[in-house]
């Protein structure tokens, strides 16, 4: 029987505590991310994580298992970009975090996800104005 978004296990997360009070960023780049899609067929993305960091940081092998973990996991990919982000800001309790999901192309149309916990809509208090405008904290063909 097929593993459904119900089943992510959140748990596989973990957190060391942060070295610094001092201000940072971090990205994380998940270039093999696969998932099974809704009709159980593998779909493939790259997933960019920016992390302004409070008390905690991500343990990276925990975020690797995790994202190993979603491989048999059918679910949306825009369900999923929604539980990765709840899970995420309920382990870390970043100060920001932003999650973009960039979908390989089925059937000749791709995809880009993105959520921000900046955006008001998400809770936040959009102190963080760069992603207005085309300024995109996660442009990272500029980065990368």
């Amino acid at each position: 029987m097929a593993k459904l978004y119900k089943d992510i296990d959140k748990s596989i997360l973990e957190a060391i505590p942060n070295p610094t009070k001092e201000a940072y960023e971090i990205k994380v780049k998940i270039p093999e991310f696969t998932f099974l899609g809704v009709k159980e067929q593998p779909d493939f993305a790259t997933v960019y994580l920016t992390m302004y960091p409070s008390d905690k940081i991500i343990e990276l092998r925990s975020l690797k298992m995790y994202s190993f973990h979603l491989r048999d996991i059918v679910v949306s990919y825009e369900r999923l970009i929604n539980i990765m982000y709840d899970h995420l800001m309920e382990v870390y309790e970043p100060d920001r975090l932003r999650i973009s999901m960039v979908c390989n192309p089925r059937g000749g149309i791709s995809a880009k996800l993105a959520i921000d916990s900046d955006w008001e809509v998400r809770g936040g208090n959009e102190k963080f104005k760069d992603w207005v405008g085309g300024n995109n904290i996660d442009d990272w063909t500029v980065l990368m």
